[in-house]
């Protein structure tokens, strides 16, 4: 077999967070994968949206979960580790971060819970595609810039990353096998 394939499946497309034995990356790379990921999936979402038979209850699953998976790992790991080594005034972009969670976290709940042709539907996906998009530019453009400054380990944080993110996914596939 060349060097740098294999036969397993990967998990999804952030190929450093599939392959079992990859280097550690840096957890704001990762993150920032997951970011442009799911900005792929909102545009899935909107090429589908006037097609009924366009899979658009697959997209927004597939938003759902992705959105689950990288809430929890930020949660976990990512905000209490930087909120330790943040100045006391750059802590407040972490509170900011932890609401903005809040509020899209509310709108995926409500979503796994619809059928696309509820009443809704497309408007709540929009919403939470906003909602995210604000939240991703704030991060990408004030919150992860003022974790560089700091003297965080990114990659053996990104390190931890990728192992919660590989237990989630494990976690997450045996529960939809269960359910189907």
């Amino acid at each position: 077999m060349p060097l740098g394939t294999s036969t397993s499946k990967p998990v999804r497309d952030q190929k450093a967070r599939t392959k079992p034995n990859a280097k550690a990356q840096d957890a704001i790379k990762l993150l920032m994968a997951d970011h442009a990921t799911v900005e792929d999936l909102f545009k899935k979402f909107e090429k589908a949206k006037n097609d009924e038979d366009a899979g658009k209850d697959a997209i927004v699953k597939k938003i759902c979960d992705e959105l689950s998976v990288h809430a929890q790992i930020e949660e976990e790991i990512f905000y209490p580790a930087t909120r330790e080594v943040l100045e006391d005034e750059d802590e407040e972009m972490v509170d900011e971060a932890e609401v903005e969670h809040a509020g899209i976290k509310s709108l995926v709940e409500q979503l796994k819970e619809m059928a696309p042709d509820d009443e809704l539907y497309d408007a709540k996906v929009k919403v939470l595609s906003e909602y995210v998009k604000h939240h991703v530019k704030e991060e990408e453009t004030e919150y992860f810039p003022e974790v560089k400054k700091t003297e965080i380990d990114l990659e053996a944080l990104g390190g931890r990353d990728g192992r919660r993110f590989r237990a989630l996914c494990s976690r997450h596939s045996a529960r939809a096998s269960r359910h189907r």
